[in-house]
């Protein structure tokens, strides 16, 4: 099956009340755990890069490349979406040429008419290639990939603003968190996002920073609008506990080292392991 963009997956779950997982990608191992798990349970998915992430994969390209290969070579017959997350004007036009199939403009940082400016350009290329776009309004707390981020709440007018632009998703500030949530988080601004639905009314919204959101909390978002949660520091942690237990028990020594493939195994049955959990909590299983 082909990348597909994330729209039409993202307004069905609006609709069910229920939400997509975007899982970032940082590697073929992560990549190949992810989309397992989503054939398994028969559900969409999103596989979001970060353009550090990409840089690191040595370019969009070979990225796209490789997530339409496994996708082939998996038969992998879910919807699956390969979106940029968090990028800047550069990027997007990067990503767009490279083949991904949904981008997001994180325009959050500039004053709200170059944001708005910038967006309406971008829908335009996006609208006329088939592709899904997402924007962000109010800054998500936090750092991705040196953008930094205080948790700001988005105001419901400028979402407003950006949603009557044409775009397919929402990002909007409430008080969510990239990263590991600190010990006096106090929670979503659900307030906020309510302000924003009635506003933006039937817009597919998303919730950056689904790591360590309590579970009512997710439910509660996807009630009032929510179609597209994101996770990665979750799947990073877990990879690395699982990866650290498995070198200090000393598996696999046999004086010439540790093979590559059973080193990583627990790391990736940690990913997939993750993936389930969140993929339940956000209802997404068996809605391929």
């Amino acid at each position: 099956m082909a990348l597909v963009s994330a729209k039409e997956m993202l307004e069905k779950a609006r609709a069910g009340k229920y939400a997509v997982g975007q899982f970032n990608i940082n590697n073929l191992e992560w990549t190949k755990s992810i989309l397992q798990t989503a054939q398994e349970l028969n559900a969409p998915v999103i596989l979001g890069v970060s353009e550090g992430a990409g840089k690191y994969m040595t370019g969009f390209k070979t990225v796209a490349d490789m997530v339409k290969a496994m996708i082939e070579g998996l038969n992998i017959t879910v919807p699956v979406a390969l979106h940029l997350d968090h990028g800047t004007y550069e990027g997007c036009y990067k990503c767009i040429e490279a083949g991904f199939s949904s981008i997001m403009f994180d325009g959050s940082h500039f004053p709200i008419e170059e944001n708005v400016a910038k967006t309406k350009e971008l829908i335009e290329v996006c609208a006329k290639k088939g592709l899904s776009l997402e924007a962000e309004v109010g800054a998500i707390g936090g750092e991705e990939d040196g953008v930094i981020g205080r948790g700001e709440c988005a105001d419901p007018d400028e979402c407003k603003r950006i949603a009557d632009l044409g775009v397919t998703m929402l990002a909007a500030g409430i008080g969510n968190i990239h990263g590991k949530y600190p010990a006096d988080w106090t929670g979503l601004s659900f307030e906020t996002l309510e302000k924003i639905k009635n506003k933006v009314g039937k817009m597919p919204l998303v919730l950056h920073g689904g790591t360590g959101i309590p579970t009512d909390m997710i439910k509660k978002a996807i009630s009032l609008g929510v179609a597209k949660i994101n996770v990665n520091t979750e799947c990073q942690l877990a990879f690395q506990e699982a990866t650290r237990k498995y070198i200090e028990e000393g598996k696999d020594l046999q004086g010439k080292g540790f093979d590559p493939r059973k080193l990583l195994a627990p790391g990736c049955q940690a990913i997939k392991d993750t993936v389930k959990e969140k993929m339940e909590i956000f209802g997404c299983i068996n809605k391929a």
